[in-house]
């Protein structure tokens, strides 16, 4: 919502400056600049960037007007949602949960929380591990490893998207020039004719001048800007998980892991231990087939 009323608040200011001091020639122009700039500002991130990085970069826009992803109660589906997991796995060994993990769609630890059931990077994280442990019962299994190069390669991947609207916001004014350029030879072209009328081409020239760096500075920059803390603080959710799986692989108890995790949460995120022991306690309370216990 903040993000929503500066971008408001930008345009008001800066185009409605823009339509009382400039001439008509400018606002007759700007819709012509606009479409030039941003039609080559679209081409260049499609040729600097493989398709998916184009598409994440283009849905980080959006993405930074509505903000993270991950909610405090979706921190609290995930910190219960695992501690059933490593309880269950911890009295019962992998035999326990291994329909949860080889269905997630079906087990109701993961149907129950639809947004984590979702999110494909977080769920191949869980149940990679699980798997991880339940073939190497006997051993140690390579979990924090495979959780660290998941979080890495998750993390390399939103980045590059964030990289891409830098690069786009470093780029504009330059393409702002080529647009002036482009009205300077307009004008040039037409440099017999009066004042009157050189003017407002030279005024509409620059227009494009303007408008680029007014992009870049004014929206593209802070846009990536913001995309980039969301990229990061969406990252925690896989850090969580981590955390957990980490802790249970360790030997932590299912209570201490939970609490290890949800201490590291900042703390517009973390649920309190009430809410968490409030959780644990609907969830005790459900018949064992609701809880996906094996019978």
């Amino acid at each position: 919502m903040t993000q929503i009323l500066g971008l408001l608040t930008i345009l008001v200011v800066v185009l409605g400056a823009l339509a009382f001091s400039g001439s008509p020639a400018i606002v007759d122009a700007l819709p012509f600049e606009l479409a030039l700039i941003g039609g080559a500002a679209v081409a260049t991130l499609l040729i600097g960037n493989s398709p998916q990085v184009a598409k994440a970069a283009a849905g980080g826009i959006v993405k930074a007007m509505t903000g993270p992803k991950w909610r405090r109660e979706d921190y609290s589906d995930l910190l219960t949602g695992l501690h059933e997991l490593m309880r269950r796995s911890r009295r019962g060994g992998a035999v326990a949960i291994e329909a949860d993990i080889e269905e997630p769609a079906t087990s109701p630890v993961f149907s129950n929380r639809p947004r984590l059931l979702g999110d494909d990077t977080a769920l191949t994280m869980i149940v990679t591990s699980f798997r991880l442990m339940a073939l190497n019962p006997g051993g140690k299994a390579p979990v924090e490893p495979h959780m660290r190069d998941a979080i890495a390669t998750a993390a390399e991947g939103r980045h590059r998207a964030v990289s891409a609207l830098n690069t786009l916001a470093d780029t504009l004014p330059a393409l702002g020039i080529v647009a002036a350029v482009l009205g300077i030879i307009k004008t040039m072209s037409a440099i017999d004719q009066s004042p009157a009328v050189i003017g407002p081409m030279i005024a509409a020239a620059l227009l494009g001048t303007f408008l680029g760096v007014f992009l870049a500075y004014g929206l593209v920059g802070p846009i990536a800007a913001r995309f980039g803390q969301i990229v990061d603080e969406e990252m925690q959710y896989l850090e969580t998980i981590r955390t957990l799986i980490a802790a249970h692989d360790a030997g932590i108890a299912p209570m201490t892991a939970v609490e290890l995790a949800r201490a590291r949460l900042p703390a517009h995120l973390r649920p309190s231990i009430e809410e968490i022991d409030a959780s644990l306690s609907t969830i005790e309370s459900l018949p064992a087939r609701l809880r996906g216990r094996t019978a």
